[in-house]
């Protein structure tokens, strides 16, 4: 096999392509994608801070996830339902593939709708917890081309950390500190000054 330096490829087959009139309409002229899900939840901010995340971003945003994140993406939405929507559970794979494709930009944890974005050339702010973009899962956009915006966030200094390659249900010294001490304003602001260009 041969890195023919292009990047991640994906493709969504046409009857999974998402139509405009199944966002709420305040969200057809742009959104920024807020990945709230990962397969571990040493993977994920919690909850709090992705409603301080998402009260900072002045901007329609699209909560994406699974079924099994649609509970915490109501509380998410909560703080806001007209500028929030919660799309968490109401896709499928390839729908949501097509929101991240669709979206002005991607806020996501170290999970596989971050690298669809990269697939997509959307640009990724990436929050990383118990996982490390030096084990080499960051996102992927090939050098062919200048790479969209890609900023990973990861709280620097703690011994403990990486503690895993994959994750855990919670942290192993339960302090969380690698996510619950990530600068979410600072991802706010980058994240607003990218969609304001």
């Amino acid at each position: 096999m041969v890195n023919d330096e292009r990047g991640l490829d994906y493709f969504i087959p046409v009857r999974d392509q998402v139509k405009q009139h199944d966002l709420p309409a305040s969200h057809w002229f742009g959104y920024i994608g807020v990945v709230i899900g990962a397969a571990h939840n040493t993977k994920k901010l919690p909850v709090h801070r992705l409603q301080e995340l998402c009260s900072e971003l002045k901007y329609p945003v699209v909560l994406l996830g699974g079924k099994e994140d649609e509970a915490a993406g109501s509380e998410i939405a909560s703080i806001d339902p007209i500028r929030i929507y919660n799309a968490c559970g109401r896709f499928n794979l390839n729908e949501s593939a097509d929101l991240v494709r669709k979206a002005t930009l991607i806020i996501s944890h170290d999970t596989g709708l971050m690298h669809i974005a990269a697939a997509f050339g959307r640009p990724v702010l990436s929050a990383w917890g118990n996982t490390v973009p030096s084990f080499g899962m960051w996102p992927y956009y090939g050098s062919s081309e200048p790479a969209p915006l890609n900023e990973m966030f990861e709280v620097k200094g703690l011994w403990c950390r990486p503690c895993s390659k994959i994750g855990y249900a919670r942290c192993p010294l339960k302090h969380f500190k690698c996510m619950e001490q990530q600068d979410v304003l600072r991802m706010a602001q980058m994240a607003m000054g990218a969609v304001m260009q």
